[in-house]
């Protein structure tokens, strides 16, 4: 069985190897989390479905062996109430549970350890139906910086593609800590980059916390994954994950574009609706 797993495995792309998730077609994970959780999550697969088996494979034996055969007629035998049956049927399942939970729970607890001294942190503010972004210099706060984007918006060429180039970019350096604030300033949000398989949601009156260290460069989609109305389809972003280099330069470019301070948490929902054009950038505080 172990020689016919190996060979059914060899042929396995890298993502077929970690369940399909997104993020995992390369041997590098992307943040330092991808291991944890695509561990959690092959092995929940796993353990279900061979659970799986084991019930349908006697669902389809009992069906087989006490099914009616010619010439029988009347009811079959009628089985009274077993108690050791009754204790199994009730055990196993509460020990898969707890096991879900456990492993779950440490895995969670692991992931939402917060970071003694995060080398980057950054404010993210949801609104319908775009992103704002306060990179906060605890050292110096008045050196801090912010962008304000808009809702996605199309390509001019009527192909109903998503211009991309428009889109609000979160910029991160690599191989550094980062601590992500996460509030929303209307309804409620939720902050998903899809190739770091962690969300969070954002609540109105209510400071969530994101922290993690993004492992390999390059540009990654995220979008808002909680209903949060008309436009909530357009509300998406792009995360780049560059070089600390990179990364300086860009807050560098923010505080010659003159976007010093901080955006607040004023309800400000964002009104320009596709191909119209966008509202004219609000006032930041602590200017």
């Amino acid at each position: 069985m172990a020689v016919g797993l190996v060979i059914a495995l060899a042929g396995c792309t890298q993502q077929q190897m970690n369940g399909w998730l997104p993020g995992t077609e390369e041997t590098k994970d992307v943040t330092n989390h991808t291991s944890r959780i695509v561990g959690l999550w092959t092995t929940s697969w796993i353990v279900l479905l061979a659970v799986g088996l084991i019930v349908w494979g006697l669902i389809i034996w009992a069906a087989i062996v006490y099914r009616r055969r010619k010439g029988q007629t009347g009811l079959p035998v009628q089985m009274r109430y077993n108690m050791p049956l009754e204790i199994f049927y009730t055990i196993v399942p509460l020990i898969l549970v707890l096991g879900f939970f456990a492993f779950t729970a440490k895995d969670q607890s692991a992931i939402e350890k917060p970071f003694d001294d995060p080398d980057a942190t950054i404010h993210v503010y949801g609104k319908r139906w775009a992103w704002d972004f306060n990179y906060i210099d605890k050292d110096n706060p008045q050196d801090s910086v912010y962008y304000q984007g808009i809702q996605a918006q199309e390509e001019e060429n009527g192909s109903g593609a998503i211009d991309e180039s428009q889109l609000p970019t979160l910029y991160l350096p690599v191989g550094k800590k980062v601590e992500i604030e996460l509030s929303s300033r209307d309804v409620d949000h939720s902050f998903w980059v899809i190739d770091f398989l962690y969300k969070k949601d954002m609540l109105p009156g209510k400071t969530n916390y994101e922290y993690f260290i993004p492992q390999k460069e390059g540009t990654y989609q995220g979008k808002c994954a909680e209903l949060c109305g008309e436009y909530h389809s357009l509300m998406l972003f792009q995360v780049k994950v560059v070089s600390d280099s990179e990364y300086q330069q860009y807050l560098d470019t923010l505080r010659e574009q003159g976007k010093v301070g901080l955006l607040g948490n004023e309800y400000d929902t964002n009104t320009n609706e596709p191909n119209n054009q966008a509202p004219v950038e609000a006032s930041s505080e602590n200017k």
